[in-house]
């Protein structure tokens, strides 16, 4: 059957060929179909000659045929094979080194290939997109198997997209095992694609992809020092803008390091004291209490006080210690323990163990956190854990189980507002900010000059930066230099460091957000590699996957 009469039973009304369906097909003959786990397809060649690929002369001259065995794309949701007969043909150009060569179909076939450009195409699509395990697995159940090696053979065998002109380059780093080594990956910040993967983030291979890729005219960069001086040396004309987002990330670092300084300026005065009433309950003397009450309704304690009371007895009778051993069935040591009128607490205390407990040392300060108003096991366990404590949670909530009939100790004054909060209301928009928080914001600033003069200083820098008033930095720098903040000297004595580069970020609309979004799809690629995948591997993925 060929393709021809094929095309005659499907064009129908509505004309539509085989050679439309099947493009790859057009050039052989099928001769015979049958289904054996799949769709197997037997073929010629339809052309009566060859092409020489060397010389390029066409010969008619048959050497011999040998049969080829193509993966084709899936037909129906199974796997489709071609069985081609090819032949070999004598050369006729006596000047060709090629005595006889074999014959290809184009479009069909090429040298060594075991796959038809359509099954390659839609292999190296899933490659691209799933590597190698998850890729076989895929294919697999697409009418496609291919083992994972040759899935990662088909991406090594792309050509490298060529980067072009760059204009707008951005730079950031990557991490390949966090902490010990990273990457350099680079954006072409019109159409937001990577067009680079370095090796590491040095400066000096920065500077020779810039001398090898010539026409670079502005790169978005964080304000790392090694970009910095790559990208000065190996393209000294372009414009280096500093990431806006980095900037305000700095900044916010900064103000919450000053906003810890002066926390305690916010601080609620102590309350007055009140007038002397009940004293303050000994917390100790409560646990002894305590302790007392559990031994007495412990089974040892109740028969400890009962044979008390029986030899007080006898011994109120006119009974000796030998009577009394005699009449109660005990040895005469074991009455002599008993003879003497005592205190309960005190025949408690001999009945209960004598093995110090794992928490004693640890009392006082259970004692005195518990005065200071927390009351909480966990967190008081915790606490005396990192003192150096061994023993279980059991052990400290049942003394704590204590004190929980007594009066609770008296309020002490709010603690001052957490740093975090501060530095998010001095570094958020007023207009993101709910009413409590303005209102703690503005008694902030009331109660501490130096985080007054902390939002304000904040405040004009986020408007340079959302508004791009570039030209305005030199002014907030010298007026941040003259306050008392030394957390903001160290951000503005990092700024001057950089300052070009970062003026132009605070005036140009470039920032380094395509190349975030870029790192995050790199790391996304990475982990579907489980973090092993090479960097040439790494590279290839990043640079075709689309």
């Amino acid at each position: 059957m060929s393709l021809s009469q094929v095309s005659g039973c499907l064009s129908g009304k509505h004309e539509i060929g085989a050679e439309r369906l099947l493009p790859h097909l057009g050039g052989v003959i099928v001769e015979a179909a049958e289904l054996a786990g799949g769709l197997c397809l037997y073929a010629r060649v339809r052309a009566d000659h060859g092409v020489c690929p060397r010389c390029g002369q066409a010969s008619g001259r048959v050497h011999s045929t040998y049969g080829r065995r193509l993966a084709d794309a899936p037909a129906g949701g199974g796997p489709v094979v071609i069985r081609l007969t090819v032949r070999r043909f004598f050369c006729g150009n006596p000047d060709c080194a090629a005595v006889t060569f074999a014959e290809q179909v184009g479009g069909l076939t090429s040298r060594r290939a075991r796959r038809t450009p359509p099954a390659a195409r839609m292999l190296t699509a899933v490659a691209l997109a799933l590597a190698g395990r998850a890729g076989a697995r895929l294919a697999a159940a697409l009418g496609m198997p291919a083992g994972r090696w040759s899935l990662l053979r088909l991406v090594m065998a792309l050509p490298d997209p060529g980067p072009g002109t760059v204009r707008v380059l951005g730079v950031d780093d990557f991490a390949f095992r966090r902490g010990q080594s990273y990457g350099t990956l680079l954006i072409d910040m019109a159409t937001g694609k990577p067009v680079d993967l370095l090796p590491d983030r040095e400066a000096a291979t920065l500077q020779e992809w810039l001398q090898a890729h010539p026409g670079t005219e502005v790169i978005c960069r964080d304000r790392a020092g090694a970009y910095a001086d790559g990208a000065r040396s190996g393209a000294p004309d372009a414009i280096q803008v500093a990431d806006r987002w980095h900037l305000w990330h700095n900044l916010t670092g900064h103000t919450e390091t000053e906003a810890a300084r002066h926390r305690g300026c916010l601080a609620e005065p102590a309350p007055d004291p009140e007038p002397a009433g009940d004293p303050a309950p000994d917390l100790g003397q409560a646990a002894a209490a305590a302790a007392s009450r559990r031994a007495a309704d412990s089974r040892l304690g109740r028969r400890t006080l009962a044979r008390h009371a029986q030899v007080q007895d006898l011994r109120a009778q006119g009974h000796d210690v030998a009577q009394a051993a005699a009449a109660l069935g005990l040895s005469p040591s074991t009455v002599r323990r008993f003879w003497q009128p005592a205190a309960e607490q005190d025949l408690l205390a001999t009945a209960r163990s004598r093995r110090p407990s794992l928490l004693d040392p640890y009392k006082p300060y259970l004692n005195q956190r518990w005065t200071e108003g927390c009351t909480r096991g966990l967190p008081l366990h915790r606490e005396i854990t990192a003192r150096g404590y061994q023993g279980g949670y059991g052990l400290v909530r049942t003394y704590l189980e204590t004190f929980r009939a007594l009066p609770p100790p008296p309020p002490g004054p709010p603690p001052p507002p957490k740093t975090r909060d501060i530095t998010r209301w001095i570094t958020s928009h007023p207009d993101h900010l709910d009413d409590q928080d303005n209102d703690q914001l503005t008694q902030a600033r009331a109660r501490c000059p130096h985080l007054d003069a902390l939002a304000g200083h904040v405040t004009d820098f986020a408007n340079i930066l959302t508004s791009r008033h570039g030209h305005r930095l030199d002014q907030w720098i010298t007026a941040a230099d003259a306050s008392d903040l030394p957390a903001l000297h160290s951000f503005t004595h990092g700024l001057k460091r950089d300052l070009d580069a970062v003026r132009n970020g605070l005036t140009l609309p470039w920032n380094s957000g395509p190349v975030e979004g870029n790192v995050n799809r790199l790391k996304m690629i990475k982990r579907q590699m489980y973090g092993r995948a090479g960097f040439t591997l790494l590279r290839k993925r990043v640079l075709l996957t689309t």
